[in-house]
């Protein structure tokens, strides 16, 4: 069995297999999309495969739309090649539920493939005539926080932003710059409305991708490239709604691969491309999945919501995603990911067997975060946290780990912790100094910058863009040895941009700084330290 049109010809060789397929006759889904396109996606990763063409085919497949979607890939385009055209824009979705249950999918809403490069010739000429169909409704995109940056580490333009600001839309490079030059074909057309909708796990992710459009916008009507009235289009004839997503989807693992091999699925291959994408023909996600969206559309919407997704207005958008990233998950799984690189774990469902990481993770979630929620209402913070840690963080068969999720942690602590510590600081009810877990994690995290576990074995740092500051001061450290801490720790402990707070001025520096000390004692204080405070 291999993963092509043909090869789906015969479906009863795949349903014998257990394999659901598509229900609706995909080659007039695929006509019908060629020649009417409502909905493109940018950015061919793993979460979009899983999550929204997933929902896509369950609409088509109950006959509630009749177009799927078109993908688009502005960064690898190897992804292009070695995950969608090689097997005929279909994929494998793998569920692996927590029960131990593999639900394995045929997914085919996918229509056609395209690379965002204005040097193809080929593609690009599809994806003008793409942004000039008046029926388009909405453009998506899964590009990570990072594709929407115009500036490096230093707030500089990068090279590509610049050139492009300089050159204009018709050869444009960077990836917003080739963007807003598509829109820019579409204003060029009777000035059509669109609604453009990151679906990025970062907040405000519409907001962020406004303002890399408009100023882009702003520049090339600064430097006589485009008409003036061009800003003004992209300022109010297209919509950036605010969302949430929430749904794992990890790199592709082997117990899949040899689950899949061992019913004769022979696409089982996973590559890494030039860019280091691991890119296969399947993509294993874990069931929960939430996304909810703002409910501004410039030019009619899709009935995602008669899929599970959840349209709402922005403040319940904005109250979702801080009680998810604040609160309910991604606090636990920083914690998870520093905690378990120290003692050495390879995956965060394995942790969940670890009496001490256990506590950890509840008692942030309950005993230090739920009295500060955000409650959006629409979902609720305690059942939430229930899932998180009853049943998405133990399954054994998501193989996450704490080396994956500690990349880039610098960039997360002070929206993952630092707006629960500034609500305890706002409110009289609360004292931020009666916090004990958030500073653990946070010593831990420092800890951790020593690249050296609990065992006294040195280890690889997860990639973040501030190690190169961050492990010369730590490497002045070792263990067994708490002379001058403070002033090493000092500079970053009262970094605003790192905690969202310096943790002194709230009165929780000397907290962290006496955690951390403790966790230096010797080997095996991590351990030691976490059964202190976790009472286990």
């Amino acid at each position: 069995m291999k993963l092509n049109n043909e090869s789906l010809k015969n479906k009863k060789q795949w349903k014998d297999r257990g394999f659901e397929l598509p229900e609706f006759d995909r080659e007039q889904m695929v006509k019908d999309t060629r020649n009417t396109p409502e909905w493109i996606h940018f950015g061919g990763g793993n979460i979009f495969r899983a999550f929204p063409a997933a929902v896509c085919q369950d609409l088509l497949n109950r006959g509630i739309i009749k177009t799927g979607i078109i993908v688009a890939e502005g960064y690898d385009y190897e992804i292009i090649e070695k995950s969608y055209k090689r097997f005929d824009d279909l994929s494998v979705l793998v569920t692996l539920k927590s029960d131990g249950q593999l639900v394995k999918k045929v997914i085919g809403s996918i229509t056609e493939s395209l690379c965002v490069d204005t040097n193809n010739t080929k593609d690009w000429t599809r994806l003008i005539d793409i942004f000039q169909t008046p029926g388009l409704k909405m453009v998506s995109f899964t590009i990570t926080e990072k594709g929407y940056s115009l500036v490096n580490e230093k707030g500089k333009y990068l090279p590509d932003v610049f050139n492009d600001f300089l050159m204009g839309p018709n050869k444009a490079i960077s990836y917003i710059g080739k963007l807003t030059a598509l829109c820019y074909k579409r204003y060029l057309k009777n000035r059509l409305p669109l609604t453009l909708v990151s679906m990025d796990n970062c907040s405000h992710n519409g907001t962020r991708l406004k303002e890399a459009v408009t100023t882009f916008a702003r520049v090339w009507v600064e430097n006589d490239l485009v008409e003036p009235e061009f800003l003004f289009y992209v300022n109010n004839e297209i919509s950036y709604p605010w969302s949430m997503i929430d749904k794992i989807t990890p790199r592709p693992a082997e117990s899949v691969i040899h689950m899949l091999e061992s019913i004769g699925f022979e696409d089982t291959t996973a590559v890494v491309t030039s860019k280091n994408t691991y890119v296969a023909s399947f993509v294993n996600a874990e069931e929960s999945q939430y996304l909810i969206i703002e409910d501004t559309f410039k030019n009619g919407r899709l009935p995602l919501d008669q899929g599970g997704i959840i349209y709402t207005d922005k403040e319940t958008v904005n109250k979702v995603e801080k009680m998810k990233v604040c609160t309910c998950l991604n606090p636990l799984h920083t914690a998870l990911a520093i905690f378990g690189c120290l003692l050495s774990y390879e995956k965060i469902s394995d942790e969940m067997k670890d009496t001490e990481l256990v506590a950890l993770v509840e008692k942030l979630g309950y005993v230090e975060g739920l009295p500060v929620v955000t409650d959006p209402e629409i979902i609720n913070p305690k059942d939430f946290i229930d899932e998180v840690v009853g049943v998405r963080l133990p399954n054994p068969f998501m193989p996450d780990t704490p080396q994956r999720i500690a990349t880039d942690t610098s960039q997360k602590l002070g929206i993952r912790f630092g707006e629960t510590m500034k609500a305890y600081a706002a409110n009289p009810q609360f004292h931020v100094t009666d916090l004990t877990f958030i500073p653990l994690v946070l010593a831990g995290w420092c800890r951790y910058l020593m690249a050296v576990d609990d065992n006294g074995n040195a280890f690889e740092l997860s990639p973040d863009p501030l190690l190169t500051s961050l492990t010369p001061i730590m490497s002045k450290i070792s263990l067994g040895k708490t002379e001058g801490v403070h002033n090493l720790l000092l500079d970053i402990l009262s970094n605003k941009e790192i905690f969202g707070v310096n943790l002194y001025d709230i009165g929780l520096g000397e907290k962290v700084e006496g955690i951390f000390k403790e966790l230096i004692r010797d080997i095996g204080a991590v351990r030691s330290t976490l059964r202190k405070y976790l009472n286990t």
